[in-house]
C-alpha cells in the first residue's frame, strides 16, 4: 500500500510540474518544436479578433522561418481572474529562469501595470541592431522605451452614419453641442466592457488635467478628476435612451450594433473595429470615422522579451518579423491594425482610412491599476444614475 502510494504521489507530481511548466510556471524543458526548429513562446491577450490574426502570423512567420517555430499561448481577456500582467509579474517576483515567458504582447495599461509590479529592467534592453525592420518605425512606447517594441497602432474615433451626420463634430465643443441638438443619439458602452467606452471616459476627465497624467499611474492623479467627472454627469442626460431610461451599452460591438441599427447617430468605437467590419460589409458603408481635438485616446501594442524566458535569439526573430510588409499586410487586412511602417508598402485597399491615422500623433493612454478605481468611480457615479 505505501508502495502504492508513493507511485501515486510521484506522478501527482509529475503531472503538477508538467502543468505548471506548460502554463510558464516552471522551467521549459521542451525548447525544440516539430521539423527540429527551436520552439518560442509567445504570450498574448484579448478579444477573439486578436487571437485569431495571431494565429495567422504565427503560421506565416513558421512557414518562412528555418530556424524557429513560434507556439501562441492565447489569454481571452476578461475569461480568468489572473490576468496576464499578474503571471507574469508572479513568474519574475518568484525568480524563476527558464520559462517559456519567450516573448509577451502588451497594451498601454497592462505595459505600465507589469513595469509598476516588477520594474523595467525584468526585460531585455533592446537591441536595434537585431530589429532591423525597426529601424524605419517612428513610433515609441511612453513607458520602459528602450524595452518594448511598438508593432501595431490602435485608436479611439468617433464613428459616425454619413447619411444622417454629414459633418461630424471636430472637438469636444462641438460634440457637447451636437447632443444637446440631438439627445439620445449618442452613446459610449460601459467603461470596463471595452476599450471604447474606457477611452471616451477617460479621455473626458483628463481633458481638465495636465497631459503628463493620462501616462502615469501614480495615484495622486485620483484628487484631480472631479472636474471631468461633473462633466460626464453632464453629458448623462443626452446619451442613448431606451424604455425611457438612458443606457449605456455592453462592450465595444454593442455601441457599434446600436449604430449600424440606426438606434443612435455617433458612438465612440476602435478604429480598427469599424474599418473591418465596413470592409466586409457586417456595418452599413456609410458609417464613418473621424477624430477629436484633443484626440480620443489610442494605443500602441508592444512586444518584450522577460529575462527570465528561454529563447531571447527566437524573440527577436519574431519582433523583426513582426515589422516586416508581409506580417503589416496580414494585420491590416484581418484587424485593420493602423502599420506602424510606410504605408506605400502596403496594400490598403478597403482600409484607405488608415492612410489618415498618423500614429506620430496618437494620444496614448496608460494609467496601469488607475483604470480600477477609475471604472469603480464611473460605475458608482455615472452608471448608476439611470
Amino acid at each position: 500500500m505505501k508502495m502504492k502510494r508513493l507511485g501515486s504521489l510521484l506522478l501527482a507530481g509529475a503531472m503538477m510540474a508538467a502543468t505548471l511548466a506548460g502554463c510558464g510556471g516552471g522551467s521549459s524543458d521542451d525548447s525544440t518544436a516539430s521539423g527540429g526548429k527551436s520552439k518560442v513562446s509567445l504570450w498574448a491577450t484579448g478579444s477573439d479578433n486578436v487571437r485569431a490574426v495571431y494565429e495567422a502570423l504565427t503560421a506565416d512567420f513558421n512557414s518562412k522561418s528555418d530556424e524557429y517555430e513560434v507556439e501562441l499561448q492565447f489569454m481571452l481577456s476578461g475569461t480568468g481572474a489572473q490576468t496576464l500582467a499578474d503571471m507574469v509579474a508572479a513568474a519574475i517576483k518568484a525568480n524563476q529562469t527558464d520559462t517559456d515567458y519567450d516573448l509577451v504582447d502588451w497594451s498601454g495599461d497592462d505595459l505600465s501595470k507589469i513595469v509598476s509590479q516588477v520594474g523595467e529592467d525584468a526585460f531585455v534592453k533592446l537591441d536595434p541592431a537585431k530589429i532591423p525592420n525597426a529601424a524605419n518605425v517612428e513610433a515609441k512606447s511612453s513607458v520602459a522605451t528602450d524595452y518594448v517594441q511598438p508593432y501595431r497602432g490602435t485608436t479611439v474615433i468617433l464613428a459616425y452614419d454619413s447619411e444622417k451626420v454629414p459633418n461630424p463634430p471636430t472637438t469636444w465643443e462641438e460634440l457637447e453641442e451636437w447632443m444637446k441638438a440631438n439627445p439620445g443619439r449618442f452613446a459610449y458602452n460601459t467603461p470596463g466592457t471595452g476599450g471604447a467606452g474606457d477611452s471616451f471616459a477617460r479621455t473626458a476627465v483628463y481633458n481638465f488635467m495636465p497631459e503628463e497624467a493620462i501616462t502615469s499611474d501614480d495615484p495622486t492623479w485620483e484628487d484631480q478628476w472631479d472636474e471631468g467627472f461633473a462633466y460626464l454627469k453632464e453629458l448623462h442626460q443626452y446619451m442613448y435612451t431606451s424604455g425611457g431610461k438612458i443606457v449605456y451599452p455592453n462592450k465595444n460591438q454593442g455601441t457599434l450594433d446600436l449604430l449600424n441599427q440606426g438606434e443612435i447617430d455617433m458612438c465612440a468605437n476602435w478604429a480598427d473595429m469599424v474599418l473591418s467590419q465596413r470592409a466586409t460589409g457586417a456595418i452599413k458603408d456609410t458609417i464613418q470615422i473621424a477624430q477629436l481635438d484633443p484626440a480620443l485616446t489610442g494605443s500602441l501594442q508592444t512586444l518584450s522579451i522577460p529575462t527570465i524566458g528561454s529563447n531571447e535569439d527566437g524573440a527577436y526573430a519574431f519582433i523583426d518579423y513582426m515589422l516586416s510588409p508581409e506580417a503589416q499586410q496580414i494585420m491590416v487586412e484581418q484587424m485593420a491594425a493602423i502599420p506602424l511602417i510606410d504605408s506605400s508598402e502596403l496594400d490598403l485597399t478597403g482600409y484607405e482610412d488608415l492612410a489618415g491615422l498618423d500614429v506620430s500623433n496618437f494620444r496614448i493612454m496608460s494609467i496601469g491599476d488607475l483604470a480600477t478605481d477609475f471604472n469603480a468611480r464611473w460605475d458608482s457615479e455615472i452608471g448608476a444614475i439611470g
